[in-house]
């Protein structure tokens, strides 16, 4: 018979760092490492299974008899090793586990698995990571100049499975290697910096779905990004407690990775430093092996808050009488202080909880650490507005200005997500009100507000040329609309943002109070809401003006804080857009009329449905302001 080498892959070092829930590398010893032992050539395996009485490594080299190769046991640790000479790259595996009460427990696939069977299937596969020879050196010597607070940030959010898929070949999605270069290429035509992709594994948390092609091919995905200058962004979800029977729930016969306190839905058991430890360690591990920019943590609030989606009688107060979970409150300061003590020039984004405070704080100011917050009450708030027949919208003005109130309370990402076109919500565009011609201006409006605001950008895919349908998984996007005009004119008017908001000094202020003054928020009646960006050259300021409803306006008059011509930049009633071509040839010169607490004034004309960007001029010490 067959036996596991037991071997000394994990020194007591390793051991104890494992037991205190420090190890920072944990993902280079838990896990299947291919290897040498005297002489041979073979698989490392390690595994965390403190329950059980027996473990064993089952699989194609073995014709996956249990008992064949058992590992060995570090007692104090709770971690089973041993080395297999006869398993080796692509092997498939499992883990064959009897509980201490002697139950034959349903075999496991690895928790720390690099590589996995496609579904419906569950095996892990042995998978040699450092195989692949990177070439975005340039990139990562500089991540801290795309990646940094002070950075224009505009994300374009991806399901990879549905963003383009092969009609002609049964509907098949992209692999990582075919959607590399047209993603590539259409991302960097459009002027995102960065490329979001929903959850993009099966069953293991550092196996990446195999329905796309092995490791390497998502390595060749992030290094042909990073190759065009755009960063790439994981939807990293801790908050999902995997139920699949060959996964973590009840694993070794306990619950060992989820908190046996709670009941249905589970949760990981945050305060097990083993846990907390093989979370954080995942979390590094995708910024390390995989080049991954930054994390956006979805489902936030299911973490934080005990009671978040249970009845009465499923969840057990914190020892303070609170809701608050605690140890998730210790654990999610934890990963942000190892992911930016680690990788400083990466960055993580919280996609909620609304309410609780200081999210984007630094963790030694009592936050929550995160680099970025999603602005839920933006989003909500503005999609609420322009859902309303314009006629209606004065009686609502208060959802347009609301979130200045607090826009800089955190560091904000201004998100037009997934969330915003699935559960029967249709598109953006097809929400909007009125005929076609206004459908479009809307949505125009409403790219204009998210670019005209400070914050950060996102935009799920399609929204950027008005997809018609709600977004569907198993169906491409509609890409032959962009051979319609309006839909182009979308298109090009997300492009001219992306890249104006990418080049312009008054937009690069976009997290403090200091980039952002509202220069007129209390005409309701006519739906006009104006305001000034500035950046951090006080000479660098930029008039954002919005007429919301469908009714030009000719010679209205807003403040502004210096003389000069002021240039219009950008226009989202141009006719290349899709608009009427109402504007100001130009831009006006500003007056030495006071207004809106201004010292000066522009006659304008609003362009229906339109928003406007104009520069104030610079230079001139007879203009400046008070």
């Amino acid at each position: 018979m067959e036996t596991a080498r037991q071997t000394a892959w994990l020194s007591d070092y390793d051991l104890h760092l494992f037991a205190e829930g420090t190890h920072r590398r944990v993902y280079d010893k838990l896990g299947a490492h291919c290897g040498q032992s005297e002489g041979s050539r073979g698989v490392y395996f390690a595994l965390w299974a403190p329950g059980a009485a027996q473990v064993s490594v089952i699989g194609d080299f073995n014709s996956w008899r249990p008992g064949a190769h058992p590992l060995m046991p570090h007692p104090h640790a709770g971690v089973w090793e041993g080395f297999v000479p006869e398993a080796w790259q692509g092997t498939l595996y499992k883990y064959a586990i009897t509980s201490r009460t002697g139950e034959r427990l349903p075999d496991k696939a690895d928790p720390y698995g690099f590589s996995a069977e496609a579904p419906p299937h569950t095996a892990s596969r042995v998978w040699d990571l450092n195989r692949y020879q990177w070439n975005d050196g340039l990139w990562m010597a500089r991540q801290a100049t795309h990646n940094g607070l002070d950075q224009p940030i505009s994300i374009y959010q991806v399901h990879l499975a549905s963003w383009r898929r092969m009609v002609e070949q049964r509907n098949r999605p992209l692999t990582y290697r075919e959607l590399a270069e047209p993603l590539a290429d259409y991302v960097h035509d459009a002027g995102y910096t960065h490329v979001e992709f929903l959850p993009l594994t099966d069953l293991g948390f550092y196996a990446p779905s195999s329905r796309f092609g092995p490791p390497e091919d998502l390595m060749y995905l992030v290094d042909h990004l990073h190759q065009r200058e755009i960063g790439v962004v994981l939807d990293w979800t801790p908050a999902n407690f995997p139920l699949d029977e060959a996964g973590l729930a009840l694993f070794d016969g306990t619950p060992l990775y989820e908190d046996g306190r709670s009941s249905e839905p589970p949760a990981f058991h945050y305060g097990r430093p083993e846990v907390r430890q093989f979370l954080t360690g995942n979390a590094l591990f995708w910024l390390d092996r995989y080049h991954v920019d930054g994390l956006h943590v979805d489902g936030l609030a299911r973490m934080l808050y005990l009671d978040y989606g249970r009845a009465d009688g499923q969840w057990l107060r914190n020892p303070h009488g609170g809701n608050e979970n605690l140890d998730a409150l210790q654990f999610v300061r934890q990963f942000n202080e190892q992911v930016y003590g680690v990788f400083p020039d990466c960055f993580t984004i919280a996609g909620e909880p609304e309410n609780w405070p200081l999210v984007s704080r630094p963790v030694y100011a009592g936050g929550l650490g995160f680099g970025l917050k999603w602005n839920k009450g933006w989003r909500r708030g503005i999609l609420s507005y322009l859902a309303k027949d314009p006629m209606f919208r004065r009686y609502n003005h208060t959802e347009l200005t609301g979130s200045a109130m607090y826009g800089f309370a955190e560091n904000f990402v201004l998100p037009l997500s997934r969330e915003d076109v699935t559960g029967g919500k249709g598109s953006l565009l097809s929400r909007m009100p009125g005929d076609e011609w206004r459908e479009f201006a809307n949505l125009r409006l409403l790219l204009a507000y998210q670019f005209g605001c400070p914050g950060k950008k996102l935009m799920f895919m399609g929204g950027e040329f008005g997809q018609w349908s709600e977004w569907r998984e198993e169906t491409s996007l509609d890409w032959h609309l962009l051979g319609h005009p309006l839909h182009a004119g979308v298109a090009r008017w997300a492009r001219d943002l992306n890249t104006f908001y990418r080049g312009e000094p008054s937009l690069e202020v976009d997290h403090d109070a200091a980039g952002f003054e509202l220069v007129d928020a209390k005409d309701f009646e006519r739906s006009v809401i104006a305001f000034l960006r500035r950046g951090t050259n006080p000479e660098e300021v930029m008039l954002v003006v919005f007429n919301f409803t469908p009714v030009p306006r000719a010679n209205y008059r807003v403040g502004v804080p210096r003389g000069g011509f002021w240039s219009e930049c950008l226009n989202s009633d141009a006719l290349l857009y899709g608009g009427s071509g109402q504007g100001n040839l130009g831009g006006a010169e500003a007056a030495p009329l006071s207004l809106h607490g201004q010292p000066f004034s522009l006659s304008l004309t609003l362009p229906p449905l339109g928003a406007l960007f104009l520069r104030g001029a610079r230079g001139d010490s007879r203009d400046t302001e008070s």
